[in-house]
């Protein structure tokens, strides 16, 4: 059925139906509150990452600013009967509206005059192709697709990566604003870091003087519904192998269900909040996952582990080359991981080259920046 929906205009419409007839009827009844500001995610519960950071410097921005949250933990959730009715109401009625992933519902609306649908993408930097990019692709949009390009602002770390937003949803590069990432400005708070890994460290009983390694790889498929595991390496063996002063954590995506883990090795997925554990982190494993790019802001070592490199690079591609985003070791062979890991360094040269072209916006004041700019600048012309 899925597939049928993907493929076919007026099945989507008519799924949505329940949603854009009371959305008309509000937008032809009601103006659009000024001080009214919605976020929306089919992908997380409540205000985390992104939207946290954004709500609390509206706030402070404008504390009579009206802030409501409609979630939900997954695509695969069901809706509650109340959201159905409130939605289209809260969508026609609201100044701005912010997403922070793919929401398939809002796609055939037409944003009112005067409002603004933020697109406040939950990863930084520029990796593994999304959205339009993805045309072509196994999981990509099917022609004439919709999604996302009714957007009037898609945000983003750095000037450097503007068009592959554009292209990726599908919008002009005059609606893709390089205003940074709200939940990357507490790596610019020394005391916040500092006080995120002792804590951090202190719930996963890792010592003060041991180095701490983290394996957080990205998922395989196509998005939460398709998501599979990253291969898996010895863990146990690999923390052995670099012997006394080290531990080794694992954090699979959150899409992914936890695996049971070896002897020694640390459940990292028991922190939630991924800039916490990256705070806490000597040396981060990884493969394609953006995660690199909030890291590279605290200047540690980065050592990839891609055996699928060929296949992912496939099936998902990437915005540059891979070489172009290995500013540490590549891996391609988990017997090599812990030496690799042992004498991970970071290139000073390669690693502001990098941070110069994905995240020229991060600063520590991307919040307040964009609570700015979103607050105090309508949009004059719907967009379709």
């Amino acid at each position: 059925m899925r597939q049928w929906l993907r493929k076919s205009r007026i099945l989507r419409s008519i799924r949505f139906l329940p949603y854009y007839l009371p959305y008309a009827a509000w937008a032809t009844l009601k103006p659009v509150k000024t001080n009214r500001v919605l976020f929306l995610s089919d992908s997380h519960d409540g205000f985390v990452g992104n939207m946290g950071f954004l709500r609390d410097a509206m706030v402070r921005a404008d504390p009579s600013v009206e802030i409501i949250g409609v979630f939900k933990p997954s695509l695969a959730s069901r809706r509650p009967l109340r959201d159905v009715f409130r939605l289209p109401m809260l969508i026609a009625t609201s100044a701005v509206i912010v997403l922070d992933d793919f929401y398939p519902l809002i796609y055939r609306f037409r944003i009112r005059r005067g409002a603004r649908l933020v697109q406040l993408w939950h990863a930084a930097g520029a990796f593994k192709q999304v959205g339009h990019s993805r045309a072509g692709l196994p999981g990509g949009p099917t022609r004439g697709s919709e999604i996302h390009r009714n957007y009037t602002d898609a945000i983003v770390s750095s000037s450097g990566i503007v068009d592959d937003y554009a292209e990726a949803f599908g919008i002009p590069a005059e609606r893709v604003r390089p205003w940074g990432m709200p939940r990357s400005d507490v790596f610019f708070d020394a005391d916040a870091v500092a006080s995120a890994r002792a804590r951090v460290r202190r719930e996963l009983g890792v010592g003060d003087d041991e180095r701490f390694v983290v394996y957080a790889p990205t998922f395989r498929g196509n998005g939460q519904r398709s998501a599979t595991a990253a291969p898996d390496a010895d863990w146990a063996g690999i923390a052995d192998a670099l012997g006394a002063g080290w531990r080794v954590g694992v954090r699979q995506h959150p899409f992914v269900a936890r695996r049971a883990l070896g002897a020694g090795v640390v459940d990292a997925a028991a922190v939630p909040d991924m800039n916490d554990l990256l705070m806490a982190a000597d040396v981060l494993v990884t493969d394609y996952s953006s995660s690199i790019f909030e890291f590279a802001l605290l200047r540690r070592p980065v050592v990839f582990y891609t055996p699928d490199l060929e296949e992912y690079e496939a099936a998902r591609s990437f915005y540059r080359p891979f070489d172009h985003y290995a500013i540490g070791p590549v891996v391609r062979d988990a017997k090599d991981l812990a030496a690799a890991i042992a004498t991970a360094d970071v290139d000073d040269a390669r690693l502001d080259a990098f941070l110069d072209e994905f995240a020229d916006a991060l600063d520590g004041r991307s919040s307040d920046r964009i609570a700015g700019e979103l607050l105090r600048v309508p949009v004059t012309e719907p967009v379709s």
